[in-house]
């Protein structure tokens, strides 16, 4: 498999930490001592993929934001990694004027402009510092990679490409094509990184064709300038003459709304949902009712404890994608194996009299003791391993509380049944009305996907007797304003989005407790069991990978930068251009092996590897249900991409917001 688009963006770091040279594999030399100087979005693109200890062993000594109050190092070298904003290009003149450092490396995040650099060079030469600027790059690295197949393209000031800019009703023309050129730039960034031109297709009449045509003309004028082409050179071979071609489909969010509102049931879209959880960072508040302290005594404050959740956790590897129930049993097995070989290793010590023996004189005895050296030696794995299930076991307590306390299991198990059409064992009414199931915004979740998936929508006398049942409880009725303009807008009422064969299959409850010393106690608790289904945008994906004739995707848009005339590049050679491919190839395997290498390149239309990105946000649901999608299709690789990634309480605050104006 290829190095992922991950791979791929943390070999750029690395490259530009080592001053724009590929690092050297040499273990005996020591890396030049530098300064890291990033503003946010410098921040939130190194902080998923490089840790603390990572920059170190690459010589940077401190790392610092642009806009901090910073001391001088006249004898350092240092890396800057910023956007190239008005305010960052005069921050940085101010730090050449007052001699910060010995030399600089100028690295921006996106393409700066030849104004800007004027500037920069202006103020060099008045602060006599033209030979201290030593390289001046631009970086093409303007997205945030979360996980091997999925990006997302900001975090900070993600509101300017928000839903609710693209849809809100006072935006002028001038706010949208800004919002789009935005969000362009760093599509551009990521196609550079990943060294590919795409083959792009998008539905019509909205910001993803906004986007499309964009990025399709950016692609193709960078293709023409054939000296300056990213997409030419040593770097892009593979990717210029790759039989492979990406495919990129981009959709809209309006066209499914339920999914992001969707209680859901996989351990990190469970995280994400109810906890603070961003750049693969997880914010534990602990403490909070530990004991009760002593009459008139002021309350205990609640700690916070941070985690990263990183690619070296086999534990979040493995499961992150699983039903809950499942994780919580994992974590259980976990730290049964991990006191069952920490008992060993206590018994072993033991039977040689060695308690509390320093490690020297284990190793100095003789070879019977191989097993006891082989079980410390692995003591510093055992350690981490123990780190990990702590971390698990915090995360997944936590992630239970919420869920045992709002009833989140009966809410997703409702949610599934609306929107794959299943009879309904209890009234809507009599979940909105019942105190004790989860709060105000969980019942507005539900009722506004009850709205969206309807066939028939519901009588305005039902919507009032909702609206009174969910103001008793104290919910804010201004997404629903919102989502009505919405449904009359589209007219979904006619073709409501089919959200295919889903539902779940409950297994009875947990009647167990998993364990007396556990804290991971199910009971009560749904044992909830996922049906695979594809939901709305993998549906897309699926019907325009597999070249399945759909009316949902039928009128599609077909743009291929690389095609000479951009006038035809929004209509597809014929009505399916990947079968186009099929055909000649299953014509050339008829005769004969030897013909296939003449044709080997005449090609380039399989579709191998897709991206599918979503205009407007989206979630770890639609993220989760392409990769469970991906490994039911051997061989082929998928990537999920969103203009910003918001869970439903954050995507509810949007539409609330629209929803007043």
């Amino acid at each position: 498999m290829a190095a992922s688009v991950r791979d791929k963006q943390t070999v750029a770091l690395r490259r530009m930490l080592n001053f724009n040279t590929p690092p050297v594999k040499n273990a005996a030399s020591e890396p030049v001592w530098k300064v890291l100087i990033y503003d946010r979005f410098g921040q939130d693109i190194i902080s998923p993929l490089l840790s603390v200890k990572e920059l170190r062993d690459m010589g940077v000594t401190l790392h610092l934001l642009l806009h901090s109050d910073r001391d001088p190092i006249p004898d350092v070298p240092a890396i800057y990694f910023v956007m190239p904003s008005e305010e960052n290009v005069d921050r940085m003149c101010q730090d050449l004027r007052n001699q910060l450092y010995e030399s600089y490396y100028l690295n921006f995040i996106s393409a700066i402009s030849r104004s800007k650099l004027e500037d920069i060079a202006g103020a060099a030469l008045a602060a006599n510092a033209v030979s201290q600027i030593t390289k001046v790059y631009d970086q093409y690295l303007n997205f945030i990679t979360l996980e091997d197949d999925m990006f997302v393209l900001c975090h900070q000031n993600k509101e300017l490409i928000s839903y609710h800019a693209i849809n809100r009703a006072d935006a002028q023309d001038a706010d949208i094509e800004a919002i789009m050129d935005t969000i362009v730039d760093s599509l551009f960034c990521f196609f550079v990184t990943l060294g590919a031109v795409p083959v792009i297709r998008c539905p019509r009449g909205n910001a993803a064709e906004m986007v499309a045509v964009k990025l399709d003309k950016k692609l193709r004028e960078n293709l023409r300038d054939a000296r300056n082409s990213l997409f030419t050179g040593d770097n892009m071979a593979a990717g210029q003459f790759s039989f492979q071609r990406p495919l990129f489909v981009l959709v809209d969010r309006n066209m499914d709304m339920a999914t992001p509102l969707h209680h859901t049931w996989t351990y990190q879209a469970l995280i994400h949902d109810v906890m603070d959880f961003h750049l693969n960072w997880v914010v534990l508040e602990e403490g909070a009712v530990a004991e009760a302290s002593p009459a008139g005594a002021r309350p205990k404050k609640k700690s916070r404890r941070t985690y990263d959740l990183t690619p070296a956790d086999k534990f979040w590897q493995k499961h992150k994608g699983s039903p809950f129930p499942e994780v919580a049993e994992s974590v259980q097995e976990e730290l049964d194996a991990y006191r069952a070989q920490e008992d060993e290793v206590k018994h072993l010590k033991s039977i040689m009299g060695l308690e509390g023996e320093d490690e020297g004189a284990i190793s100095m005895l003789s070879d019977n003791t191989a097993k006891l050296t082989s079980a410390v030696s692995s003591l510093p794995e055992l350690l981490e391993k123990k780190r990990l299930i702590d971390l698990h076991t915090n995360v997944a307590t936590a992630v239970l509380d919420h869920i045992k306390s709002r009833k989140l299991d009966l809410y997703f198990e409702y949610e599934e049944k609306l929107m794959s059409k299943s009879t309904l064992d209890k009234s809507l009414l009599d979940i909105i009305s019942d105190p004790d199931a989860g709060t105000p915004e969980d019942k507005m979740r539900l009722f506004l996907i009850f709205f969206i998936t309807a066939q028939q929508p519901p009588s305005e006398s039902d919507v009032e007797q909702y609206k009174r049942a969910m103001l008793d409880a104290g919910c804010d009725l201004s997404p629903l304003t919102y989502i009505k303009q919405w449904k009359a807008f589209t007219k979904m009422s006619a073709t409501p989005a089919n959200y295919g064969n889903s539902g779940v299959k409950p297994m009875g409850l947990f009647s167990r407790v998993m364990n007396s010393g556990s804290q991971l106690v199910m009971e009560g608790v749904k044992n909830l069991v996922l049906k695979q289904h594809n939901l709305p945008v993998t549906r897309v994906l699926d019907n325009l990978m597999e070249m399945k004739l759909h009316a949902e995707t039928d009128d599609y848009r077909y743009f291929d930068p690389k095609m000479l005339r951009g006038s035809e590049s929004s209509i597809p050679r014929n009505k399916n251009p990947f079968q186009e491919f099929v055909k000649s190839f299953s014509e050339i395997l008829q005769k004969g092996k030897s013909q296939l290498v003449l044709h080997h390149h005449t090609h380039d239309l399989v579709v191998l590897e897709a991206i599918v990105f979503v205009v407007g946000g989206g979630n770890y649901i639609e993220y989760q249900n392409l990769v469970d999608y991906a490994r039911s299709k051997a061989g082929k690789k998928i990537l999920y991409g969103c203009s910003e990634l918001f869970n439903a309480s954050q995507f509810l605050k949007q539409l609330s917001q629209l929803g007043q104006k």
